[in-house]
């Protein structure tokens, strides 16, 4: 019986990293197809947003309910990217606190595909709560426009892969330490958020929050689902945010890749 050779294993896992990949995207998926109330769960706080302050942001606007929607709906979804993906580093961290996670590193995988994997895995329940979101403010006067929606669901697939690459590098940075993970989370995403504009606009803020802003890639996903979700495709905003999700994806995927070579 012949025996490979450590070298030739790593060799003959590396020339598979899509193969790889997939696995892992697979196995990850597995729990929310099983259990996909997860989802639902998961939807309480956009859904709170959307029920209770909605309908503060249209009293105070003065303009109709089907144009405030048109305005604040983009940003719910981009809400929803924020809070969902931003907090999935969790999950690896927890297996890290088990002893899972390191019986997936001596696995004959591709340790970036362990990354890879978990990023790409994002997608589904972004787009499936995005959705969901969009037909429920549909009959309130919210306007779909097909090819908009479309192609904003895939920008924020892909914003979501960058944010959750970022968590889980946060993830394996942190280690067991809990509460510096969550720290770090939410010390980060609630400025982020309220410098977005997703839920107030920045026009009348104070010039130093509209500086802030205007370099905040969030800021320039949110605009670039307005225009998206408004049927205006070619707005010079789309371009924007595209550009900061690719770049934003780029970047979480290199230094997630990087983390979890040298985790051990």
């Amino acid at each position: 019986m012949t025996t490979v050779q450590p070298e030739n294993l790593d060799t003959a896992v590396r020339a598979n990293p899509a193969r790889d990949t997939w696995n892992v995207l697979i196995r990850e998926l597995k729990p929310v197809v099983r259990d996909p109330f997860t989802l639902i769960f998961s939807l309480v706080q956009p859904l709170v947003f959307l029920g209770l302050f909605g309908p503060l942001l249209i009293g105070t606007s003065g303009q109709p309910v089907g144009e405030t929607l048109q305005w604040f709906v983009p940003g719910v979804l981009v809400m929803i990217v924020l809070f969902g993906t931003g907090a999935t580093g969790s999950n690896l961290q927890y297996e890290m606190m088990t002893g899972s996670h390191e019986r997936t590193l001596v696995a004959p995988l591709a340790r970036s595909s362990l990354l890879i994997g978990r990023a790409l895995k994002e997608i589904a329940p972004i787009v499936a709560q995005a959705v969901i979101i969009v037909l429920i403010a549909w009959p309130f006067g919210f306007t779909i426009h097909p090819l908009g929606l479309l192609i904003g669901l895939a920008l924020l697939a892909v914003f979501g892969v960058g944010l959750g690459a970022l968590s889980y590098t946060l993830a394996l940075k942190t280690k067991d330490r809990e509460w510096l993970f969550w720290g770090v989370q939410q010390t980060l995403i609630f400025p982020l958020l309220i410098l977005s504009g997703m839920l107030l606009p920045l026009d009348t803020a104070p010039g130093w929050m509209r500086a802030v802003s205007a370099v905040n890639p969030i800021n320039w996903v949110v605009q670039a689902e307005r225009a998206l979700l408004a049927g205006d495709l070619g707005n010079l905003a789309v371009s924007w945010g595209w550009l900061a999700a690719l770049a934003l994806a780029a970047v979480g995927l290199l230094v997630g890749v990087r983390a979890i070579q040298k985790s051990n």
